[in-house]
């Protein structure tokens, strides 16, 4: 029976997908193998010692401690791709909104309430207060192609804009889903400068924190959109700031508001909802518990954060499952303590991912106590488990 804890509230359409005889699903839970969650925070958490994985559901894990969990050989997943539509769509909501100025004068019509047979002429008289340009034909530069990137950047060549992207990374999968149409940018400095538009989709971390800042908002051209739906950390608030008083950013469309941003009439404030929808929501818990369950039952890890993905289907006999850290000689020991107890390897996949690595070993024989301390007392490995074949 594995136990699993739910630090959030996940969705039922994932939840179901547990097996009743094999899994206990709950909140509150002791031991639990593995931990579900959403937004909670786990940096302040005393992981129990049972936790042998964390799935996040949804495409940042801010909130999990990664590089802990793998001193530990607890594989973190999250969800990449799951709530992808949802956000794309108000990625593109904000395209047209940080353009016509339509939330202005939805709340100006809404104050002439009670002018009566006024109100047709003083919609005509004050409409000129909120005309912006139309998106069609403008230059639309997208930061970061990963799931929501391409999708935005595709839905907006379709919109009749003229995109370009950039990201340095982009993966095979990613770049056969983009558009022929979708330009490659030189360099993220060239994009910034023709564009008319900047949308921003990577991750936050060390080296994309205030990417966005003085020496970079000073390229764009005047009167540049800014979109954010990716993290808030991404754009210097101080530096936005200067940049609104200068005229070179005429709107910042940010789903990550903080008390500095919503002081400024340039921005259009949105309470995170890029993934608040009940399909993306549903997407991240079918594909969280999904993958869960493959790493539980069969040792295979897609969609890891700190680890590399490998799959070698259903075990027929005996399975070990070995993470280590990334150094010369890990396979030679692992493959030598296996030899010394005349364990044979059917089949075998190492990768490796940063500073650690993963190991995926079935064999023809049974694997006893004694083999699997063996592996354990190999200096650099953190975790070792025994997967038994169906």
């Amino acid at each position: 029976m594995y136990k699993i804890q739910t630090l959030n509230k996940i969705s039922p359409a994932g939840l179901e997908i547990f097996p009743r005889e094999l899994y206990e699903v709950a909140s509150e839970i002791l031991n639990p193998d593995a931990i579900l969650v959403r937004s909670a925070s786990l940096h302040e958490m005393e992981m129990p010692a049972t936790v042998k994985a964390i799935a996040r559901a949804g495409a940042g894990v801010n909130n999990i401690p990664v590089e802990q969990c793998a001193e530990r050989g607890i594989v973190v997943f999250n969800t990449p791709g799951a709530n992808a539509n949802g956000v794309k769509e108000l990625v593109i909501a904000g395209l047209f909104l940080s353009s016509r100025k339509v939330i202005p004068g939805i709340m100006w019509a809404k104050n002439l309430i009670g002018k009566g047979d006024e109100i047709p002429k003083l919609i005509e008289k004050g409409k000129s207060n909120f005309a912006g340009p139309e998106i069609r034909g403008k230059r639309l530069g997208v930061i970061g192609l990963g799931a929501i990137g391409v999708m935005v950047a595709n839905d907006a060549v379709e919109l009749g804009m003229q995109v370009t992207g950039y990201d340095p990374f982009i993966s095979i999968e990613a770049a056969w889903g983009l558009s022929r149409n979708v330009k490659r940018a030189r360099g993220l400095e060239s994009l910034l400068a023709e564009s008319d538009y900047v949308t921003l989709h990577v991750p936050l971390n060390d080296k994309t924190r205030g990417m966005i800042n003085r020496e970079r908002l000073a390229i764009m051209k005047k009167g540049v959109r800014l979109l954010n739906f990716a993290r808030g950390g991404l754009v210097n608030n101080e530096d936005l700031k200067n940049a609104f008083t200068e005229g070179v950013v005429s709107a910042y469309v940010t789903d990550f508001p903080d008390d500095e941003v919503l002081k400024h009439e340039n921005v259009i404030a949105f309470p995170h909802l890029g993934a608040s929808t009940p399909e993306s929501e549903d997407n991240c818990a079918v594909m969280a518990v999904s993958q869960l369950k493959n790493f539980l039952e069969f040792g295979n890890t897609k969609n890891a954060v700190n680890f590399p993905d490998c799959d070698l289907g259903i075990p027929e006999n005996s399975r070990v499952i070995i993470a280590n850290k990334n150094v010369p000689n890990m396979v030679g020991q692992i493959t030598t303590a296996l030899a010394s107890e005349k364990i044979n390897i059917a089949n075998m996949i190492n990768r490796h991912k940063g500073d650690f690595a993963y190991n995926i070993i079935d064999t023809d024989s049974s694997i006893n106590d004694t083999v699997l301390e063996k592996l354990r007392a190999i200096n650099g490995v953190i975790m070792v488990r025994l997967i038994n074949g169906k």
